[in-house]
């Protein structure tokens, strides 16, 4: 499988097509086809019809707005401040004059 530069909510900003420019997370990578899916990128009209099969009866139809998948070459990494503060803190081992550790 390959591999991919970024991954599942990674901060990135898209370098090339329609939406050049825009920042966002990664909401779905799909390595098989070197696409992600980045949040509020490459917006798209899906219709669906009103059906009576499924689960709990009756499905509304209409017409969705949802993120379209973008080849991952058009995307850029960013530096993430966010991600650092996950981490906790490591302790500084520093000894005092005394020569004690705390």
């Amino acid at each position: 499988m390959p591999k991919l530069h970024v991954k599942k909510g990674d901060l990135v900003q898209v370098i090339a097509g329609k939406d050049k420019g825009a920042k966002g997370r990664v909401i779905v990578s799909l390595p098989r086809e070197d696409r992600v899916v980045v949040e509020g990128v490459n917006m798209v009209k899906k219709h669906s019809k009103v059906t009576h099969q499924g689960p709990r009866g009756a499905k509304e139809g209409g017409v969705q707005t949802m993120e379209a998948p973008i080849h991952v070459s058009n995307v850029k990494k960013l530096k993430d401040e966010a991600k650092k503060d996950d981490k906790p803190a490591k302790k500084a081992a520093k000894a005092d004059e005394s020569g004690e550790d705390n």
